[in-house]
């Protein structure tokens, strides 16, 4: 299962005592693969969290550096919401997890299987662990 996270829900299942942290676990185990952008991390965590982050990622097998090819535009509200939607497009991502409302303009478009769900339900429906 290929999965994009965005950063808003990435940079909290990495806290030790955030109730979402069995998806960073279940990625740790191997559970599912992870697309991400490594400009993500360097924008949005705290100095050091994102090197230390970056080196799982770049040791990881399980994780796939998605480059965008095509811009869709699927998002109007907030515009820089759309890299998420991108790549989980040109990644062929099973899931896009986020925490944010933006994304329900995605979900509308007809073209795309990509299914958009909030944290919560990514870990009480495919993770069963929250």
């Amino acid at each position: 299962m290929r999965v994009v996270i965005d950063s808003n829900v990435l940079i909290a299942i990495i806290g030790k005592r955030n109730k979402l942290k069995p998806i960073w676990d279940a990625f740790i185990q191997g559970s599912y693969l992870l697309i991400v952008l490594e400009e993500i991390m360097q924008e949005h965590s705290v100095k050091g969290a994102a090197e230390l982050v970056m080196e799982i990622f770049i040791e990881s097998p399980d994780v796939i550096f998605q480059h965008v090819h095509y811009n869709w535009y699927a998002i109007t509200v907030d515009p820089g919401d759309n890299k998420f939607f991108d790549i989980a497009v040109a990644a062929n991502a099973g899931f896009l997890v986020t925490n944010d409302r933006h994304f329900d303009e995605a979900k509308l478009l007809p073209f795309t299987k990509v299914k958009i769900i909030f944290a919560e339900d990514f870990c009480t429906i495919f993770l069963a662990l929250c």
